[in-house]
């Protein structure tokens, strides 16, 4: 900032008065006109929050718990347990009191079970005949559910269905001409767009908060890509609805990223147009049906894309093929890489189990798979996901006698044994005796199995020792890994 010398720039009082005279509205016109530009600017949520308050609901839950003398449940107690599900790393005592405890009159020690407030969240109308969306921690484990309409009427709700991999419930309550939500179509939204959300926030009803879309598909689950915005939304906001400027629902509040406990700008909400399929198979059989190809997979970096000859990374590495699954009886084998599955092309690996989650248990699917620097299409039939537990198995084995130098990849490997061979159900590769340098570096471990060297099997030990010798210590290599169950390309870059 330039500063100027007192000396040179005194104004006489009439000379003051004056500038004044002519300088302050010249100043206060130009602010009012600064403001109103700026007012003009901004959105109006006056007339969205009117037409669709009335539709967003408050949810209250119950649960059964067994008494004694000495012992109660608060209202506290039910929202920290919420709390402490859904959203990770507040401290004890962080939230203050939302629902009163229930009272006990003197002979309620005697008695087996009590009705006690559990949690509190929110949902919103979706049919004029009383279906109620909702997210499925928010009625998790309830014994009653009950639902609270803005002008004060209460219900007691029916869970149709719940899906906890969605995180989607739906709700019946009994009524007719009920205020109701639109639907709006989730692919068309876009980055920066201005959105609200309205709710319960710590059983504040018909809370409402505004922000833009951060960003339109964040990987935080299997299933579904999460809509992340900066909207304020705190615990009880959960299963309200995300609101765009037309008055439509976009997504389903679900989860907050925080350190604190607190919200920290970032929320994530469920898209409404994946939420609405679930809604349509609970609404049909309480249920939701997800098919499955027996695979476990993996992103597919650069290093490994250039070394196999893909144009770029893109698909799912299969990591492991579930012995006597679809995949396994395809033809598929760990190492392929998935490209396509009925023809819709695999961008990143969360993209594979979204798209086959969505087919109907016994219909056929092909699957198209790089593999040796060709592709390949395998037709299987896809069978019904009964859990959402994933099979893991590291098992661990020494044997092998180890040659006495390490290749230029830094592994010392030996021949398997037959019977080996037969255990791991693979019929070529070496099995890793000593890793140093490159291979060390990138993790790899005594006991692993190595299969492939770029787009070529390994029989044995001399083959893959005489195939490393030859490699370009300028290009990177990728070796394909076993390791337990499970199978994966590891880039590694020989040593001159």
């Amino acid at each position: 900032m330039k500063i100027l010398s007192p000396s040179r720039h005194i104004l006489s009082g009439a000379m003051l008065v004056t500038a004044m005279a002519f300088f302050v509205p010249a100043v206060l016109n130009l602010n009012s006109q600064a403001v109103a530009a700026s007012v003009a600017g901004l959105p109006d949520f006056t007339d969205i929050v009117e037409k669709t308050g009335p539709a967003v609901v408050n949810i209250r839950t119950t649960e059964k718990i067994k008494l004694d003398s000495d012992s109660g449940a608060t209202g506290d107690d039910a929202e920290m347990q919420e709390f402490f599900r859904r959203f990770f790393g507040a401290p004890p005592g962080a939230l203050g009191k939302q629902t009163p405890p229930r009272s006990r009159k003197p002979g309620d020690k005697d008695k087996q079970q009590e009705e006690v407030p559990r949690g509190v969240g929110s949902g919103f109308i979706i049919s004029a005949d009383g279906y109620i969306m909702t997210n499925a921690h928010v009625i998790d484990g309830a014994s009653e559910v009950y639902v609270k309409l803005t002008d004060k009427r209460e219900f007691k709700a029916k869970v149709v269905g719940s899906d906890s991999r969605s995180d989607v419930a739906l709700l019946k309550i009994e009524g007719t001409n009920l205020p109701r939500l639109t639907m709006g179509d989730s692919d068309k939204i876009r980055a920066g767009e201005w959105v609200l959300a309205i709710g319960s926030p710590f059983d504040l009803e018909n809370t409402v908060t505004s922000g833009i879309i951060s960003a339109k598909a964040r990987d935080t689950g299997d299933y579904l890509p999460l809509i992340q915005t900066d909207v304020a939304v705190n615990p009880g906001n959960s299963g309200g609805p995300l609101i765009n400027m037309r008055g439509e629902v976009i997504g389903i509040n679900s989860q907050i990223y925080s350190r604190s406990g607190g919200f920290m700008g970032i929320s994530f909400a469920v898209p409404i147009d994946e939420a609405m399929r679930v809604v349509e198979q609970l609404k049909t059989s309480g249920k939701v049906t997800r098919g499955r190809i027996g695979v476990q997979i993996g992103e597919v970096t650069k290093e490994v894309a250039e070394s196999l000859g893909l144009p770029k990374a893109q698909g799912a590495q299969v990591a492991r093929v579930e012995a006597d699954g679809p995949a396994a009886k395809a033809g598929i084998l760990a190492g392929d890489i998935i490209l396509k599955f009925n023809g819709t092309p695999i961008e990143k690996a969360n993209d594979l189990p979204r798209l086959v989650g969505s087919i109907k248990p016994g219909s056929r699917g092909t699957v198209t798979v790089w593999r040796k620097g060709v592709s390949r299409d395998f037709t299987l039939t896809v069978t019904e996901l009964a859990s959402d537990k994933e099979e893991a198995a590291d098992s661990k084995d020494g044997a092998g006698k180890p040659e006495q130098v390490a290749n230029a990849l830094g592994l010392i490997v030996s021949d398997l044994s037959a019977a080996k061979k037969k255990e791991l159900d693979i019929s070529s590769g070496v099995m890793v005796d000593g890793v140093e340098g490159s291979a060390a570096r990138a993790g790899l471990l005594a006991g692993d199995v190595i299969q492939r060297l770029d787009n070529t099997d390994i029989k044995d030990a001399k083959q893959f020792n005489s195939l490393v010798a030859k490699l370009d210590a300028n290009k990177m290599v990728a070796v394909l890994v076993r390791r337990g169950e499970s199978s994966q390309f590891v880039p590694l870059r020989p040593t001159k």
